[in-house]
């Protein structure tokens, strides 16, 4: 019996997809990610001759490699079944030069679902390697390179080690520092609103709110205090009317399924994870998990699109569903088109591979954060097949003598898509006004409120993301590495869910604007994407691209090199005190992270691991517990009082005791806790 040897990429993959197909005709195995890749220690390309890249088996996976050998040899067809888009497409091509295999012969498959359908059908379909993908994918790939490796060394020279440049990451950080600046710039301005608290005069309704908009029939905009006095002294509490009202009816349509960036803002919204953990989970939902009574199974569809389509049969299944669940009329008639051309429509929309495997009833088998992304992407995928919610909306005019008040309400009909998927902005329905045109209304309460304009908000991951996206800057699959590098090299701390630049990321920033204007200018860097796109869509020789944006790029190089001076970093004073002569310590970044330096430095050159206090002190000495890192990167937690004492902890300690030995009790897996004496064994849940 022949023997077919498939390919994929990650080991949970092939573990979901060898239930799939036939032990004894398919042997299922995982390259791990890349095999080849440009060499680290050195630019990779060679530039002299049309920027051929200079691929290398990458370190650690000569075991992988020597199996995949074998099996290869061994096999009668061998079947590249990597990810559906163009890194899983380089990664096929690769796999075929290292086997080789014909990359023109029927060796590629491709499913956007990991279930027995998608991936059997794909069997039967194989096809020739994309070469189109692939370049596009070697473009990026080479482009990412020269900017990296080659304007990097500049900043480890000029400012300080361990920095770094990018394509899309410099451009992100210009975003977030402009934004920034921009705040820090802003100069509020005061203004005032008032508010009228009215009752109509049957008294059968309850007070409803009216906002005071016009004066003479024209915008009325109050600056101070007096102004909104002189407005207040005007009114005359028995003097209301209603001028008109207006009824309509209001639908507010369900939102498309989806896509890798909106999946992202979504749940960074809702959810609070940040885009890094959005994929993680994604991937483990894709993948494969193990469902109680079903076997392992891919739960979602391929999470890395741009698109909103969906094929016909998902399409059938879904309308299919909502009609058995909820009845025809919850069953809506839109169908989303993608709004840009540059969209990549190779992958449906993000959605569940079985629409029946409902977020409750596989509940038990997933993790408390694998449920709530799963239930977002469910509920997310159904309500974009179901109708609008439906609104009354009353709208009405009242006027007092010269001033013109506005009121607004609305009650919801009918809910729609709603019954499954809630928004946050439209779950509280406004004020429910019953009013008639000529009615007199009696003031109960006026609200004068002094308010000040506000600034532009910080960036959060969520708006970061789409900015990025609006802008036409990376790809959505990247943004979640793009966000994770900024808080990496400390261009950007987090406060809460606001992305903040830091003195390193601005000065960094001023550097890349200064001597690298093309790489900062958001408009440049998505003409580039453009141009990197037409690679795989129009054919465009992949090598041309990389030649037009490395010209200029090359020209910048060469001006920064003989004018760019060393840029002194703005120093920040800790509150501990030199170890060898007692004065300040101030922070310093090092090629390992950042650390203390005494602050007389060359006179004293006294340094310090920076410590992180964890509000427990020793139960020994009775010093400050600080969280520490091991010379492998471990964390642990130790006395500030070392080396006059040793004492260590391996888990966090708590400020709790041990009810039986009286030790801290350190935290556990699962949010439990545990004594650290070892002898002692209790543990709380």
């Amino acid at each position: 019996m022949s023997k077919t040897l498939l390919i994929v990429e990650s080991p949970s993959k092939a573990k979901t997809i060898k239930k799939y197909l036939g032990p004894k005709t398919y042997n299922v195995i995982a390259s791990v990610g890349h095999v080849v890749d440009l060499p680290k220690s050195k630019l990779g390309i060679d530039i002299a001759h049309n920027f051929e890249p200079q691929y290398i088996q990458i370190r650690g996976k000569g075991d992988v490699i020597k199996s995949l050998r074998k099996e290869a040899k061994e096999a009668d067809r061998v079947l590249l079944a990597t990810d559906p888009d163009r890194e899983g497409e380089a990664i096929a091509w690769h796999l075929s030069k290292l086997l080789k295999l014909d990359g023109n012969s029927a060796c590629r498959i491709q499913f956007n679902e990991i279930t027995k359908d998608a991936v059997k059908a794909a069997v039967k379909a194989p096809r020739a390697i994309d070469m189109k993908r692939v370049d596009a994918q070697q473009a990026r790939r080479v482009t990412d390179r020269l900017v990296g490796y080659q304007i990097s060394p500049l900043l480890w020279k000029k400012i300080c080690p361990g920095l770094s440049a990018g394509r899309v990451q410099s451009a992100a950080l210009k975003l977030i520092c402009d934004r920034d600046k921009e705040i820090d710039a802003f100069v509020p301005e005061e203004y005032w609103t008032i508010t009228a608290v009215l009752k109509q005069a049957e008294g059968k309704h309850k007070a409803f709110s009216a906002k005071l908009e016009k004066r003479k029939g024209r915008k009325l905009e109050l600056h101070t205090e007096a102004e909104a006095q002189a407005v207040l002294d005007a009114l005359r509490p028995d003097a209301y009317e209603v001028r008109s009202v207006t009824e309509k009816e209001v639908k507010k349509a369900p939102f498309a399924p989806f896509t890798t960036s909106s999946l992202q803002q979504a749940a960074s919204v809702r959810l609070g994870f940040n885009p890094s953990k959005t994929m993680l989970l994604a991937q483990q939902l894709y993948e494969g998990i193990e469902i109680k009574g079903h076997g392992t199974l891919g739960l979602v569809t391929y999470i890395r699109t741009d698109s909103v389509r969906i094929s016909e049969e998902a399409d059938r299944a879904v309308r299919a569903y909502i009609k058995e669940e909820y009845g025809e009329h919850y069953l809506g008639r839109g169908v989303f088109s993608n709004r840009s051309r540059a969209v990549q429509d190779g992958h449906e929309a993000i959605r569940p591979s079985d629409l029946h495997l409902t977020p409750d009833e596989i509940k038990d088998s997933l993790s408390r954060d694998q449920y709530k992304l799963y239930h977002l992407i469910w509920t997310r995928f159904v309500a974009s097949r179901m109708s609008a919610a439906v609104y009354d909306s009353v709208s009405a005019e009242i006027v007092n003598g010269d001033y013109g008040f506005k009121a607004g309400g609305s009650k919801q009909r009918f809910d729609g898509y709603r019954r499954v998927y809630l928004v946050s902005d439209d779950e509280e329905e406004k004020q429910n006004l019953q009013l008639r045109e000529g009615e007199t209304l009696t003031q109960e309460e006026l609200k004068p409120e002094q308010k000040f304009t506000a600034p532009p908000a910080h960036f959060t991951d969520a708006s970061l993301v789409k900015e990025l996206e609006d802008r036409g800057i990376g790809r959505p699959s990247t943004y979640a590495a793009i966000i994770a590098t900024l808080l990496k090299r400390q261009y950007v701390s987090r406060n809460k869910k606001s992305l903040l630049r830091t003195d390193l990321g601005q000065v960094v920033d001023d550097v890349m604007e200064a001597y690298f204007p093309d790489i900062v200018n958001t408009e440049y860097t998505a003409r580039v994407e453009e141009r990197l796109d037409q690679v795989e869509s129009e054919g465009i020789a992949w090598q041309d691209v990389v030649a037009d944006f490395y010209q200029p790029l090359r020209a910048e190089l060469e001006k920064a090199g003989q004018e760019m001076g060393k840029v002194d970093l703005p120093q920040r004073v800790s509150e501990e005190l030199c170890p060898e002569c007692g004065a300040p310590m101030v922070y310093k970044k090092g090629r390992f992270g950042e650390f203390l330096a005494c602050s007389r430095y060359p006179d004293c050159k006294g340094t310090m691991s920076i410590q992180t206090k964890i509000g427990v002190d020793c139960p020994k000495c009775g010093k400050p517990l600080v969280r520490r890192k091991g010379k492998k990167g471990k964390i642990f937690y130790g006395c500030s009082g070392y080396p006059d004492c040793k004492e260590v902890f391996w888990d966090e300690p708590t400020a709790e005791r041990c009810p039986n030995c009286g030790s801290l009790l350190c935290k556990s897996g699962r949010g439990g806790l545990s004594c650290s004496n070892k002898e002692c064994g209790y543990k709380k849940r």
